[in-house]
């Protein structure tokens, strides 16, 4: 079992930034992908970033793309989601999630088998 508690989110103004963290425990994150969601309201989950158990591949969905930045802590045991340049349809509740090292695509929720609660992220303009 992989416990995953996220932190980090809060209320910025339009343009700032946030960096949320994602905390492991149970296992090391070191054998698993790792990926970032979230959530608007009346939205379904939409996946943001994605790193492979080797952190050799890295993805992001085309909205954050060059504002947002996934790494991965192995000392730690915590991945992070830097957001940088952020906007207001950047709000949402942003969770985090552990995938098996060889499984199908990251960008796909039903591929990740551990999930956080959630933080809140909220962006004003």
């Amino acid at each position: 079992q992989v416990q995953l508690v996220e932190s980090g989110g809060g209320l910025v103004q339009a343009g700032g930034s946030l960096r949320l963290s994602c905390a492991a425990s149970g296992r090391t994150l070191s054998n698993y992908a790792m990926g970032w969601f979230r959530q608007a309201p009346g939205k379904e989950r939409a996946f943001v970033a994605a790193k492979n158990w080797s952190s050799i591949r890295t993805y992001y969905a085309d909205s954050v793309k060059g504002r947002f930045t996934i790494s991965r802590d192995a000392a730690e045991n915590t991945v992070y989601l830097q957001m940088n340049s952020l906007k207001p349809e950047d709000t949402a509740v942003y969770y985090c999630a552990a995938a098996p090292p060889f499984g199908s695509s990251l960008t796909s929720g039903p591929s990740y088998n551990y999930w956080g609660q959630g933080t809140q992220v909220t962006v004003s303009s």
